[in-house]
């Protein structure tokens, strides 16, 4: 836990951005019947009867410092999709950076291995050498703000029943847009200082 909170605490660096990782699903549902839209004084209105679709897997990588974020959609979540989601990152929007700082969850996809599993060895190594994993400690991804991010999205998008891949991505991407031209930040406050006090009961007692 103090290692992600030292991390939060660090000053802004472009040599050595700080970047948080989460994913999410999200089940794909067709309306049977055309829903009613909203009229004054009357809510939008749909049928109970819907139709499943399948599932799409949720990418989110947010810089909490510059108030930036990349959501993508994938069919699956899988340690090749993991690790091109990453080369994405250090070579597509970070490729001055000398080392991106990775806070993510404990999942068995988030790691090295999973570059060595997706890329010939010396691309693996290449994309390693520039990446410094921080995980959240099991039963702490409240610690990851780009679950926070994922929340917001949940909320302010995906609330509602989307019934394609093609209208999913759309969403997502105009969410995106939207939230990244304002700058949208979250603004961390629990420093390691404080959880030793606040979260004293995790700590082991001498």
């Amino acid at each position: 836990m103090e290692d992600v909170l030292d991390e939060y605490a660090k000053p802004p660096s472009d040599d050595e951005p700080l970047v948080c990782m989460d994913e999410a699903s999200k089940q794909l549902l067709r309306d049977v019947e055309p829903s009613q839209p909203m009229k004054p004084g009357e809510p939008k209105r749909e049928d109970y009867h819907y139709e499943r679709r399948g599932t799409q897997s949720i990418f989110c990588f947010f810089d909490p410092h510059r108030g930036w974020r990349r959501v993508t959609t994938r069919d699956s979540r899988t340690r090749v999709d993991f690790a091109e989601e990453v080369r994405h990152l250090l070579d597509g929007e970070y490729p001055q950076a000398k080392k991106v700082r990775l806070v993510c969850d404990n999942l068995n996809t988030h790691g090295i291995a999973s570059l060595y599993e997706a890329f010939p060895p010396a691309e693996a190594h290449r994309l390693a050498r520039r990446l410094e994993f921080h995980h959240t400690p099991r039963n702490g991804s409240w610690l990851n703000v780009a679950e926070i991010e994922l929340s917001v999205l949940a909320r302010q998008c995906l609330h509602r029943r989307i019934g394609s891949e093609q209208d999913l991505r759309k969403e997502v991407e105009a969410w995106t847009e939207d939230r990244n031209r304002t700058h949208a930040k979250v603004v961390w406050h629990l420093t390691t200082p404080d959880a030793r006090i606040r979260l004293k009961k995790l700590y082991p007692q001498f």
